[in-house]
């Protein structure tokens, strides 16, 4: 049989993908329904998907997931990476099913349905992965109706209208938009959850006050933070130099986040290159990485098809690590643009590197206590191989 409204979809077709070269994906719909407009990629973690959902840097993205159950232990309210999901939707294999988990509070398609997400399962992942792959990351449009009736023409429209996420700034969508001391706990231990500020309290006054500039941080950067010992007060991403040093920082943090690192570099670069001209600590994480580079006179690109996943091996580099160079970390990625390694200026030091495509993953400042990785080591992939950087910021700040 065929869909009334649709012939050429299966039966029980209820979600559709429209990728913007005309491609049409059907499945079946969950979570919210509605239509949005985006980016496909695809992340190829196994276990994270709630995370993935609410990191502020999947914003603008429809995120294919390779792993083919999603959903199996449901949702909690721990496992969250800002006050709500920035991913536009999601596209799994298999249905979503009962959650098994003791952990669990509510299943995933009530969660995506309660956070206005739209998803669609029975679709072949690992040939949408391929076709990314091939092809690039495509713009589409994800659509989930009950009784199947899709405008396909409209949708298509909508799809080839989007502009893309390049030259596109989406920090000043997700970006807290207070400064604010972070006071919602340090790291978590079953059955205690995160640990309050209460329990700092004592050590407060003795700790490194670091400003971390939010462009679309994920929680869990100020839960390692606290962890390495410093004080953490959050400021909205386009706080301006003189707000920040108002603050009298030991350090300043560059948070991760979503869209074009140039675009979101016109009012952020020249802040970090007073930050270096008054030689303060900085650390960036992905996006801020790129902007480090950014301001330190390197350029950033789109990649083919970026990095998104729990399982990236990253080796240091570059003659810096005593018996550690060469080292290979298992990291954890979400970007969709890097720095170009070819336009680094003798005044940045290459330390670490991708060994999927050799692909920029860590930057030093000659002369200055600055840098950088590409990477999100607060995903604790390894579980612990890149905790380090934490502890090399906040162990060298006074």
């Amino acid at each position: 049989m065929t869909n009334a409204h649709n012939p050429d979809a299966p039966e029980g077709a209820t979600g559709i993908l429209v990728l913007a070269d005309g491609t049409i994906v059907w499945g079946r719909g969950f979570g919210a329904t509605g239509s949005a407009v985006g980016e496909v990629c695809f992340n190829t973690a196994m276990t994270g998907y709630q995370e993935v959902m609410t990191d502020p840097s999947y914003a603008g993205q429809i995120v294919t997931f390779t792993f083919p159950h999603i959903g199996n232990t449901g949702t909690n309210d721990e496992d969250v990476e800002a006050d709500s999901p920035h991913a536009l939707g999601c596209i799994v294999r298999e249905d979503i099913t009962a959650p098994s988990n003791f952990r669990d509070q509510k299943p995933f398609d009530q969660w995506m349905a309660e956070n206005g997400r739209i998803g669609i399962s029975g679709v072949d992942t690992r040939a949408l992965t391929r076709r990314i792959r091939e092809a690039g990351a495509p713009n589409a449009v994800i659509a989930y109706d009950p009784e199947g009736k899709f405008d396909i023409d409209e949708l298509l429209a909508k799809a080839r209208g989007w502009a893309g996420l390049e030259g596109m700034d989406l920090a000043k969508e997700v970006t807290g938009h207070q400064t604010q001391l972070w006071d919602k706990g340090g790291m978590w231990r079953l059955g205690h959850g995160y640990a309050p500020l209460e329990e700092l309290e004592a050590s407060s006054t003795t700790r490194p006050h670091v400003v971390a500039i939010d462009y679309g941080a994920k929680r869990n950067i100020f839960r390692n933070l606290v962890k390495a010992g410093a004080k953490v007060t959050v400021v909205p991403a386009e706080t301006s130099y003189e707000e920040i040093m108002a603050l009298q920082p030991a350090g300043v943090f560059l948070s991760n986040g979503p869209g074009d690192p140039a675009a979101t570099g016109e009012y952020a670069v020249p802040v970090i290159r007073q930050l270096l001209e008054q030689d303060i600590p900085l650390f960036g994480i992905c996006l801020g990485h790129q902007m480090l580079a950014l301001a330190a006179g390197a350029k950033t690109v789109k990649m083919h098809q970026g990095h998104r996943g729990a399982n990236h091996p990253v080796q240091r580099i570059g003659g810096g690590w005593d018996a550690t160079e060469g080292l290979v970390e298992i990291t954890s990625m979400n970007h969709g643009f890097a720095v170009d390694s070819e336009t680094l200026p003798d005044n940045i030091h290459e330390t670490h590197k991708s060994l999927f495509d050799s692909s920029n993953c860590g930057i030093e400042i000659i002369g200055k206590r600055a840098f950088g990785v590409q990477y999100h080591p607060e995903a604790s992939p390894g579980p612990q191989d890149s905790f380090y950087l934490f502890e090399k910021f906040v162990g060298g700040l006074s």
